[in-house]
This record gives C-alpha cells, structure tokens and sequence, in this order.
C-alpha cells in the first residue's frame, strides 16, 4: 500500500458514483493508489474511506448513488477532454473537487503514472508546486507543495459564475459539472499612493483563494502593452508577503501614450491573451479607470481584428468573447466622486495633519505665520481636512474660490481677529489648485505677500511636495485597500457582459460597487463646473461628507469673531461631558461643540472630570474660544473623565447642578460607561425635571463596543498605534528569523481591534472574546505555523504575530499560549510575548478621529437645537410619563450601514445590548473577521 504520508489535509468530501462499476474502481483508486482505507462499509451502496486508520482529519464518503452522480456519459466526456487537454489547457484553469497538501509531489507523480494515471504538473515538470490527476469518477484531484496553497473553505474555492460561464465540451453538446476559473490581471496606473500594495495583495491572495490565477501587471498600461513574462508575471500567494507595510506600489506604474491609441489597445488585447487573462483590476485615477472602461467597450472588435488578421485562434476567440473590468480609486486627492475615501488620502492627510502639528510649535514659539503648501490640483479635499483636523486660520482650494481682493480681505479679517484674542500664531492652508474667482492661480508667495504687507506678521512658506504620496499607509487605507481588493475580485468573478464595470466604493465605512463611468462621469463634470466657475454646483457634485465639512469648518472658524447666527431667544445653554476611558478625538469633540456653539450664538460648559466631578466638587465651567485653542490635536481629555455612573456619582446632585445652571442639552462623550450613563440619566427623568432635557452620546472607545453605532472615535487612533507597534514588533521577528510574537491587543470583550490589526497588520492568527480559544483550533494554528516556517524555505519577511484579545480566554493567556507554541516547535522557531497596553489608546488622535468627532459634535448641537424646545414642554409636567416622543431625544449618535443616524437609547439598551458582556449584541465586523482569515491562509474551525 502506498505512503499515506505523502499527503495530508482537513477535508470531508461525499463522491456519488452512477453504478456499481464505477463505485467499485474509485474503491480501488483511492485505497491502492492513494493509500486510503476502508473506515466502514455500511452497506454495499456506502464506503466511508479514511486517510490513515487512526485519524479523522481526511474521510471521503463514497456513494451509489446515479441520481445524484453525473451521467456515465457526462464523466467519461470529461475525462476524455480532460486527458486530450493534458498538454495544452492548464489544469489549474479548471475548479478542482478535493485538494490535499503534499511534502513529496515526486514521489507522488510517480506513484499516479506507474498506475496509468493522466498528471498535469505545474507550472512546469521540473520544479511544480501543485499537481493534478482524475479518479474514475471524474474529479479533478489537486496536490500543493505549499508554495501556492489551496483554500480549505469549501464555500469561497467555488467561484461565482452563472450557468452560461460553465465549462462546455469541444461539440458544445452539453454542459459539465466543472466550471472555469477566471484569470485574472491587476495593475496599478497613475500617481502611486499609500495602500495600492495592500490592495495588491488582497487581490492576489483572494483570487488564489477562490481558485484563480492571478498576474500582476507590472508598470501600469505601458506593461500591458508591451506584455511578456517581465511586465505580466504570474503572482503566487508568498510573493505578496510584507507588502501591507510598505508605502508606493511595488508594481509600478506609468503613464502610456500608446496605450490612448487604437494600436496600443490592440497589442494589449493580444497580451492579455497569450496570458490567459479574462478580467482586469485596476486601481488608479479617473484617467486610469476611464481608460480601463473605454478597453473594454472595444474589446469585442479588438478580439474580432485579431482573428481577421490571425494574431489568434477560432478557439482563443471563442474563449475570451468578454472582459471582465473592475475599478479601484488609488490617489491621494481623494478626487473620485461617489466614494467617501479614495485609497491613499487618509495616509497623505495624516502626513500633512503631522507635519502641521510640527510646525505649530514653531509658529507658536515664534508668533509667526505659516503658509502650507497641499496637493490637491483639482480637488481641495485635503486642504479642507487638513483645516478642520488642525484648526487652521484660513485655507485657499479650488472648489470655494474669491474674488482676488475678496480672498485678501476675508484672509486678513479673520487672522487679524485671531490675533487680537490672543492667538500668537497663524496657519494658512492652500491648496496646489487653489484659484480666484477668475480662474487665476493663487500661490503661496501671493499669500505671504499679504500677510507679511498688510498684517506685518513674519511669515515663512512650507511646501510638503511628495512627503504627502510617502511611506506606508495609515491603518484606514491598509484595511479599506484590502476590504476592496476582495471586493473587486468578488466583482469580477460575478459579473457578466451585460454588467456595467463596476467601481469600489467607500460610503461610512461600508464597501458598495457603483457603475464606474458614473463615477468618472460625475467627476469631471466638477472639473467642468470649476471652468465655467459654476462654484456652487462643483462642491455639490462632491460627497455629502465634502459638503458637510465644508459647513464645518466654516462654523467652526468663526467662532465668536462674527455676529451668532441665531437669534437671542433661540440660543441655548449646551454642555459636554466625557465619561470613560480616554479615547482619541474626545478633545476634538470638545473643540468642535464649543467652536460650533459660539458661531451660533449657545453658551458652551464643561463638565470636567465626569460625573463624579460634577457631583462632589461642582465642576462646570463655560468655555472660552482661547483657552481651547488648539485642543483638536491633544491626545487624552482635557477636561478629565472617569468611569462613575450617575447613580453611583449621587443623581441628585447632578439633576440639581443641572437646574442650577440651566442646561438645555447634554452631550457625553465616551463608550459603554457613557452608554450606560446615559441610560441612566434618561430612566431618572421622571423623578428629576432639570434631566428633560436633549441628551446625545457621541460614541468614543477604542474597543469600538457601544450599541448603536458602527464606529467609535478613538478607534482609528487605537488601529493605527497598535498596527505602528506591531510593525516594529514583526520587523524584529523577520529579522531574527523563524519566531512568532504572541501580541496581547486591547478591546475588553470585543474583537473588533484584534480583528481589524490583523488586516492592517498581516498577522497570521487573531483570537478573539466572541469565539474563545479551543484547543482544536489552538492545535491546528500551531500546526500551521509549523508548515508555515517549514515552507518558509530561506524566505525573508518570516516572522510571524498571533493577536491575543485581553479577554479572548481566561486560561490560555498570553504567555500561556507563548509557552505551548515555544514547547510544541521543538527548537524549528520560537516564541515571544509583547503586551502594548496602553500605549493602544494613542498619543495625538488620527486625522480620521479628529474629523469625525468634529463632524459627530456639530450634528450633536444641532440635535439639541432642534430638540429642546420640545423638551421644555415636559420639564414642568406634573403627570409626566415616558412617551416616544420624549424617549426619543435621549439618543445615540452613530454610523450604521452607511449612514449617520440617531437611536434612542431605549431601543438600543432593550434590545440591542448585552450589558453583562459590555457589548452589542450584533457583531458587525464579523465579515472583516472572514476575510482576515483568509488572507492570512488561517483555517477556523
């Protein structure tokens, strides 16, 4: 009997046989060639064969069954396309029933042909990493050397394709069972950003894992169109290894002249090919992306001229009738309409919000100005982000242009009024398009000539040029570049020819598809506005979210420097409390909602030190626009925060400070202490008056747990100074070879940290509170890391990381788990703790956290504004009761499925809450979780 060694796996297959001939040959094939037994017989029609006599990890299920087999005729006409394809039609084309790994395909090739068995090794004979063979019944059987690793999920190995893209014989008689594979090109094009790698990298190993090739196309279009093995190079799962952390595309890309010709096209139509390429991701700009549309409008008459003029064959031409096209926006101008975020923008805003940070201590120091230079040719997204992240005096973008002297005036009123309330230094932003109203350029020279003339302020230029494109990417587009390279691999494999191409969108955090030459239509006409000076609908063809920021920083600006725009009776008294553990982007909040409620016309408190504070020492205090100065860009909580309740604080003194100084509206600022504070105030409503009041939770938590809501400020600042401590942490473990880090990740009783670092990370293994550790999968990850290093084979990029949540499991700690990993690799590698601890929580909060907790401030005060009047009703009502109406101004505001809404706190603590686990009952991330898993090749149980 053969060595059942050779082989091994995790599988569970049932193969039915159409009659008792054919069952009894594939008894024979798998028991005498492949080394199986015979587990159980439990009648003449059921075999159960199993692997090795003493283990349960590979069993086939063999049944006679011919109702649910395929015809005689249907198999044995695929075996005989099969074999007559043996040396022209890669195998691995083809889906494949059962996948097992193998450390010795030699010998394994040599026991399949000395029985007569039809192989296909591949690539080549002389070094393959996967081989094929056929049982009688049919089934396509591969075999991995590891190199290029099959998928165990039995779900995502089958791809999506509709009953027309099944597999047909040569006759087209009929239909088989086995359907084709897609092959697939990706390539970069245009400017490079932060996070092209990452989304490289998920379509790579995503389409391997759903059983495709994949090619990268090296040097964009001009790759294409020169074509060969040293512009279109097959990719394998290992060649994308380390590339999360690094910045660029490592692909490259490059502008093609040829490629806007006709003949350009046409050479990289017979590139693709001589490839075997059917479907095309592209990640790039609106230029890219359109020219990746206009390819495949004509590549049915580019196909059709080249059979005419016999550069390909009938069946080349049967075979590659439609292209499929998916999109992917990669530029840092975040240029693209119909998306929130384009890949690369969040990475070059937080350069620029870094380097601003930096030269605010210096214009401070100095009392000087300062003119900073952005990209942004067409678009003013990163200026405007960049104001509103850092506060900043006065920005200059294309989409809001002024007259020459318009701009001059308004530039100097409000830094002149800066000044005068003490500010001692200035920050002007503009924008590489910035233009007047006449569509003239305005530089950054012309804006020192300004300053410096009319205000005598010493005044210095900074421009940041291609600092903003470099190094690698924030945590944001690491995830996100990943979350639409699955996506775009998804597309291409469910679309067909009537399906409009689509592009990867981002809308609130959700991944969405829209039809790309909308996309590409809607941002050119802004372009368009812009040159007829149609300025109000350019930045109405923008995302909402370009809009709504706009208005913000506009408010938020202003201040008290101009009149209030409400008027007397309508401006209310609004305070802000922050309750919890710090988080990134409490600060921010605070600056927004009192910079908001000045411009307005509200008088802003507050509360500092939480509740206790407030009950014990009176802590309130109304907020001046100089002493918050600069907070937007402070890590912690300014003005304090704890964890203690209401309840606990004494909630009666807080209902009688808040009679005392009037509140007519609360927002608190924090995660599930916060949630359940507000619970609380609102159930006290009915015995304490002064508590009737709106009450808004802003949602701020690293561990991203509170109900109601799809994201927490401070979550973002959390990901991305775990994932820079985790970078260092894997360099040391690549550099000192075969070791593993066991990294203990923050989150309470949530995974939602640990999951998201171990995309934006590329750690192999996360475990997380809401599936525990079993020892099942414990010993199959150790498994794995054992294959893993012994495939590794003189690899560079080899170290490993284990994500461990705090609370995953109570025994199987973090050194525990450190210690059997170390124990089980018998000296092949070894194994280290690293605890972050706090440092999790971050120091300065992220771009992304600061503009959201602007963004959920202002949408804050404008609930209490509309609410309040409202709420007076009830104040002094004697048979007051809870209704609807009342319950529903004590709310949580958060992000749910693409849009920013506001749930009562009632609806989401009755039935949305598990309160003794501090978190939400459903788990919204357990997609990201999937994905996670697969592109790290983690098999979960």
């Amino acid at each position: 009997m053969p060595d059942a060694s050779l082989f091994n796996g995790t599988s569970f297959i049932t193969l039915f046989a159409p009659n008792i001939s054919l069952f009894q040959a594939s008894i024979d094939f798998y028991t005498d060639r492949l080394g199986f037994a015979i587990k159980e017989t439990s009648n003449q029609k059921l075999v159960w064969l199993q692997l090795e006599e003493d283990s349960n990890n590979v069993s086939i299920q063999l049944l006679l069954d011919p109702e649910h087999a395929a015809s005689v005729s249907q198999i044995d006409q695929n075996i005989r396309n099969l074999t007559r394809s043996l040396y022209r039609k890669d195998w691995r084309s083809i889906q494949s029933n059962i996948a097992f790994k193998s450390s010795s395909l030699s010998k394994l090739v040599k026991l399949l042909k000395d029985g007569g068995h039809p192989v296909q090794q591949s690539p080549n004979e002389i070094s393959p990493f996967e081989v094929y063979t056929l049982d009688p019944l049919g089934s396509l059987i591969g075999f991995s050397g590891f190199k290029n690793p099959f998928a165990v999920n039995e779900r995502s190995l089958l791809p999506k394709v509709s009953e027309e893209k099944a597999y047909r014989t040569e006759d087209d008689s009929e239909k088989l069972f086995t359907p084709i594979r897609k092959t697939i090109g990706v390539m970069t094009s245009g400017g490079d950003s932060p996070g092209m790698n990452p989304f490289v990298r998920a379509v790579v190993r995503a389409g391997i894992y759903k059983g495709c090739k994949v090619f990268c196309i090296h040097e964009g279009y001009e790759g294409l169109v020169r074509g060969g093995e040293k512009y279109i190079k097959e990719t394998q799962w290992h060649d994308v290894r380390g590339w999360l952390v690094e910045g660029g595309t490592n692909i490259g890309t490059a502008r093609c002249k040829e490629f806007r010709e006709r003949s350009g096209r046409l050479k990289a139509c017979k590139n693709m090919i001589d490839m075997g390429i059917d479907a095309l991701i592209v990640c790039g700009g609106d230029g890219s992306l359109t020219g990746a549309d206009r390819f495949r409008s004509e590549w049915p008459s580019l196909i059709e001229e080249l059979l005419q003029t016999e550069r390909i064959s009938q069946q080349q031409f049967e075979t590659y009738q439609n292209l499929n096209i998916c999109g992917a926006v990669g530029s840092i101008d975040n240029d693209m309409s119909s998306t929130d975020a384009t890949i690369g923008a969040f990475s070059s805003l937080d350069r620029i919000c870094r380097a601003i940070d930096y030269i605010d201590a210096t214009a401070n120091s100095h009392s000087r100005a300062f003119i900073v230079e952005v990209m942004g040719r067409h678009c003013g997204w990163l200026g405007l982000l960049a104001g509103l992240a850092t506060s900043a005096d006065y920005i200059l973008i294309p989409e809001k242009p002024a007259s020459s002297r318009e701009w001059q005036d308004q530039m100097c009123d409000i830094v002149s009024k800066h000044r005068a309330r003490g500010k001692r230094k200035t920050i002007v932003i503009v924008a590489e398009g910035a233009i007047s109203n006449d569509l003239s350029p305005i530089s950054c020279d012309q804006v020192k000539d300004v300053l410096v003339n009319r205000l005598g302020l010493d005044t210095r230029v900074t421009t940041l040029g291609h600092v903003q494109r470099g190094g690698t990417a924030v945590a944001f587009d690491r995830i996100y570049a990943t979350l639409q390279g699955v996506e775009a691999v998804n597309a291409v494999l469910e679309c067909n020819a009537d399906t409009p191409s689509p592009m990867i969108a981002i809308k609130e955090d959700q991944i969405t598809r829209v039809p790309l030459v909308d996309a590409v239509e809607l941002t050119q006409q802004v372009a368009k506005s812009i040159e007829s000076r149609n300025f109000k609908r350019a930045i109405s063809l923008r995302d909402s979210e370009f809009v709504e920021h706009m208005k913000n920083f506009i408010s938020t600006n202003s201040a008290d420097h101009v009149p209030p725009s409400l008027p007397l009776e309508k401006r209310k008294k609004v305070a802000i409390i922050n309750v919890g553990a710090p988080a990134g982007g409490m600060n921010s909040a605070v600056y927004s909602m009192a910079t908001y409620c000045m411009s307005r016309g509200h008088v802003p408190y507050a509360i500092h030190n939480g509740f206790s504070g407030l009950a014990r020492h009176e802590s309130v205090r109304s907020i001046n626009w100089l002493d918050i100065e600069g907070w937007g860009s402070l890590g912690g909580s300014e003005i304090g925060t704890n964890r203690t309740l209401p309840n606990d604080a004494d909630i009666g003194m807080i209902a009688y400070f808040f009679e005392k100084y009037g509140f007519d509206g609360l927002i608190l600022v924090g995660g599930f202490e916060a949630f359940i504070s507000l619970h609380q105030l609102e159930r006290a409503r009915i015995n304490y008056p002064s508590l009737r009041i709106p009450l808004v939770l802003i949602p701020a938590t690293i561990s991203n747990n509170v109900p109601g809501t799809e994201y927490s400020l401070g979550s973002d600042t959390c990901l991305n100074s775990f994932m820079e401590y985790c970078d260092v942490i894997k360099q040391s473990a690549a550099a000192t070879r075969n070791r593993v880090f066991v990294v203990e990740v923050q989150g309470g009783n949530s995974g939602y940290i640990a999951t998201h670092a171990q995309l934006a990370c590329g750690a192999q293994i996360s475990y997380v509170p809401e599936e525990g550790i079993s020892l099942a999968q414990l010993e199959m990850d150790i498994n794995s890391l054992k294959e893993s290093f012994a495939n590794d084979q003189g690899k560079t990029k080899s170290g490993r990381l284990i994500l461990k949540s705090e609370n995953a499991s109570k025994v199987l700690t973090t050194e525990v788990i450190s210690t059997i990993i170390d124990d089980e690799a018998s000296g092949r590698f070894d194994s280290k703790t690293a605890i972050p601890g706090h440092v999790q929580q971050g120091g300065i909060p992220s771009p992304m956290d600061r503009v959201r907790a602007s963004r959920f401030a202002i949408r804050a005060v404008s609930f209490i504004e509309k609410h309040s009047d409202k709420c007076q009703a009830f104040k002094n009502s004697i048979s007051f009761r809870q209704t609807d109406e009342i319950t529903s101004t004590a709310v949580v505001l958060g992000i749910h499925k693409s849009q920013l809404r506001f749930t009562p706190i009632r609806q989401l603590y009755d039935f949305e809450s598990d309160v003794p686990r501090r978190m939400r009952k459903n788990i919204f991330w357990s997609n990201v979780r999937e994905i996670s898993d697969m592109l790290s090749g983690r098999t979960s149980l």
